[in-house]
This record gives structure tokens, C-alpha cells and sequence, in this order.
């Protein structure tokens, strides 16, 4: 079995912002890291090279390939920011038809500035995704808040 690409490293997430290029996207990012870590009541650490991410579960595969991956997530590229949120999330159709400004993917969406966006909606994708991924995989905790607290604002 390959061994997975995007792992946790011990790369700082604030040194990784803070190197953005882009000043626009990099005070962007800034912000999505407040956002998502209030939301989450996780602290950002680095997957990878250039991923920022919060909390963390464990899936498996009926392949039987498996790997830890974390809750939300979000990368500032060099095209647009990609925010890393359950496609399976509840609602996440109706959801993105408010959300604003966005292009998807398989499971990402892109974004090119957070003022195109409603920050309510992404607030509510961010919690639902993390209700999702807790109720369905097997959440690794790292002193994290309880599931209530979580989701106490659906």
C-alpha cells in the first residue's frame, strides 16, 4: 500500500501564512485560520507542505487503504484559496447556492478572495462538516472541545 502524501508535520501554520506572496490572499488566510479554529475549537497545523489543518480523524477505505486526515481544512494556492469540507455534508447544495463566489471540485471548493463569500455560510459548512466527519469516522482528539460545543450553533 503507498504510504499517504498529506501527513501532520511540525511546520508552523502562522510561518506558513505569514510566507503567503499574495498579500490579499495571505490576509485572507489569515482569517479563514481564526475562523476555522473559533469553529472547530481545534488549533491549525501543517498537513503537508501547503495544506492548514484542524483537528483530525482516521479513515479506512473498503480498500483497506487508511490514513488520518484532518477535519476542515483549507490551502492558500496560487489560483484561488481551497477549503477542504465534506462533500457529504447536510445541506451542502442548498448551502453553496448562498455561499457566494466559488467554483467546486471533488470534494474541495475554491475560492479567490473571502469577501465573495458569506461568512455565516462558510461558518455552517465548517461546523457540519466536522459534525459529519465525527459521526461517521473515527475523530482522533487532541484535547479538542466536546461534539456538543461543536455543534451547538447548527
Amino acid at each position: 500500500m503507498p504510504k499517504n502524501k498529506t501527513t501532520e508535520t511540525e511546520k508552523n501554520p502562522a510561518d506558513f501564512l505569514k510566507a503567503v506572496p499574495d498579500e490579499s490572499k495571505r490576509k485572507d488566510s489569515q482569517s479563514i485560520a481564526k475562523l476555522f479554529q473559533a469553529e472547530t475549537g481545534f488549533k491549525p497545523k501543517m498537513w503537508g507542505p501547503s495544506i492548514v489543518g484542524f483537528g483530525s480523524y482516521h479513515y479506512v477505505y473498503e480498500s483497506g487503504r487508511e490514513g488520518d486526515m484532518p477535519l476542515v481544512a483549507f490551502s492558500p494556492r496560487k489560483d484561488a484559496i481551497v477549503l477542504y469540507l465534506s462533500a457529504e455534508l447536510e445541506g451542502r447544495e442548498e448551502l453553496l447556492k448562498k455561499f457566494g463566489k466559488h467554483t467546486t471540485g471533488k470534494g474541495c471548493i475554491y475560492i479567490k478572495k473571502l469577501e465573495d463569500v458569506d461568512v455565516d455560510i462558510l461558518k455552517k459548512m465548517v461546523t457540519r462538516t466536522v459534525k459529519y466527519r465525527m459521526n461517521n469516522t473515527r475523530p482522533k482528539f487532541q484535547s479538542a472541545p466536546s461534539l456538543q460545543s461543536l455543534i451547538g450553533n447548527l
